[in-house]
């Protein structure tokens, strides 16, 4: 099985504009998230719309795709570039450009998932624990899934699924395992195709979660479990705790 690891990266973010080439210890966020997927795929690439990410990657002798900047999400954007690379690859691994800790074990876990030939997508989750706290468990911004039997997810959502009827919500963490969605996605080559030809779902719309419109439309997604807690950079102030876990981890 040939897979093809790509890393979105957007220049124009609006909360964290420039946020790729951010210095985080030594270098750029993207080449942190570049040099850790490159030593698990042999053939990994950036894939981005602007120029100075380009010159970046370059820069440190990395490979890049240019893409079109109409794009409404990483997912489109990994298609596109799947196109310009041409045929031959099974599985499209989609890694967030703002992840520089990414594991190597999570990126082996997302592979190991198309061990099962009915896997279509792909991706993972991490077990809330009671340490983390009640607040981290109804963050809007941490989406929670639910699993079948077999490990493919039921339905993601912003909101604490599932509601643990008649129990006192300070003891949730401590009654029942919930998860916690990583946003790393695999899907085979064929899939992506049809996944970015879709129309906007309900589901999507009313959560703002673009998986949902691959559940409603009746794909069935795989997913993998880590323990490991990375450190997603959406903003200036994620950027100084990175900064800190990378001193703690020196």
């Amino acid at each position: 099985m040939k897979f093809l690891a790509l890393i979105p990266a957007r220049y124009a973010s609006t909360r964290f504009p420039a946020k790729p080439l951010a210095i985080l210890g030594n270098k750029p966020i993207i080449q942190h998230v570049y040099e850790r997927v490159s030593s698990i795929f042999e053939d990994a690439y950036v894939v981005t719309d602007d120029v100075r990410i380009e010159e970046c990657v370059k820069a440190f002798c990395g490979r890049c795709v240019m893409t079109g900047t109409h794009h409404k999400s990483g997912t489109d954007r990994c298609f596109e570039a799947l196109e310009k690379l041409g045929a031959g690859f099974d599985v499209v691994v989609n890694v967030q450009g703002d992840e520089p800790f990414i594991a190597a074990s999570q990126l082996e876990t997302i592979k190991q998932c198309f061990a099962d030939a009915e896997t279509q997508i792909a991706t993972l989750v991490k077990p809330f624990t009671p340490a983390d706290g009640i607040a981290a468990l109804e963050n809007p911004n941490s989406p929670k899934v639910v699993l079948d039997n077999n490990n493919y997810a039921v339905y993601f959502s912003r909101s604490v699924i599932p509601y643990l009827r008649g129990v006192e919500r300070d003891e949730w963490l401590s009654r029942h395992t919930f998860y916690k969605h990583i946003g790393l996605y695999a899907y085979r080559a064929e899939v992506l195709k049809e996944i970015t030809s879709m129309p906007l779902g309900v589901l999507e719309q009313a959560e703002s979660l673009e998986q949902l419109r691959w559940l409603q439309a009746g794909y069935r997604i795989k997913v993998g479990t880590t323990d490991v807690e990375t450190i997603g950079i959406d903003t200036p102030e994620d950027l100084e705790r990175a900064k800190n876990f990378l001193e703690q981890q020196a």
